[in-house]
């Protein structure tokens, strides 16, 4: 949320289920919680909770099967519509010195008007792991992709550059994604889609500038809380006393 709205966005649409309920509501406005804040003059929880509200437009749908990122992002079509979008993937956390990735990718976006990915150099035994682009050099970081193979074995590779988890995308890849046949496990995949537009239209990839932190598993998650913990200014000092008085004891 906090990488979304610091790049410009003011519009954001969550893709949820019937599992994740919570998701919505952390978004939504607490007046119990705002009146009890407000009887107790504690000001500054206020202006959390209420900055928190007011940091963007919040919608919601509902992915009513799991059948992949392709069937998730085709969810949003009815709120999006006909204007480009971004697409960022939760469990993917990172981490810049200077811009949010998403506004990396967005300004490669406004500068040629096209569908941008976020891209990774990886190691070749972890080529099997993600969607591997082919593309060749546009610049300083930046390729132009002319499709992209979704987690193919480390020989058939095209190249060791990964599709990671921040997408800008036109609206054409809802057209594309309600036409396209779900894989051998039944899912519509969303490096399927970009691999069709980009025969038909540019795409391209950025080299982004930031340290990625993997949230998608337990042990990943508890890693990427205590870091984002000691980036943020009005978490650092504590969570680093704690850590400090906590391995002393140990």
């Amino acid at each position: 949320m906090e990488e979304a709205v610091a790049s410009g966005v003011k519009e954001i649409v969550l893709v949820t289920s019937q599992y994740k309920r919570a998701i919505e509501d952390y978004f939504d406005r607490t007046f119990e919680l705002e009146a009890i804040l407000e009887r107790r003059n504690d000001t500054k929880r206020l202006d959390q909770v209420q900055a928190l509200f007011g940091m963007a437009n919040i919608y919601a749908v509902r992915q009513g099967e799991q059948k992949g990122l392709g069937h998730a992002v085709l969810m949003a079509k009815g709120i999006v519509g006909n204007e480009p979008f971004a697409v960022m993937l939760p469990d993917d956390v990172y981490v810049a010195a200077k811009k949010p990735v998403l506004r990396q990718l967005l300004d490669v976006h406004e500068r040629h008007g096209a569908s941008v990915l976020a891209l990774s150099e990886v190691a070749k035994e972890d080529v099997t792991r993600y969607g591997i682009v082919k593309a060749a050099k546009a610049g300083v970081g930046l390729h132009k992709i002319t499709g992209v193979v979704e987690k193919p074995k480390m020989e058939q590779a095209p190249s060791r550059l990964a599709s990671m988890g921040r997408y800008i995308l036109h609206p054409r890849i809802f057209e594309i994604l309600e036409k396209q046949k779900p894989g051998a496990i039944g899912e519509i995949q969303l490096a399927e889609a970009i691999d069709t537009l980009s025969r038909e239209q540019a795409v391209y990839g950025l080299e982004y500038q930031a340290t990625l932190l993997d949230a998608g598993t337990p042990l990943g998650l508890l890693k990427a809380s205590v870091q984002m913990a000691l980036e943020r200014e009005d978490t650092r000092d504590d969570i680093r006393a704690y850590l400090k008085d906590l391995l002393r004891k140990r």
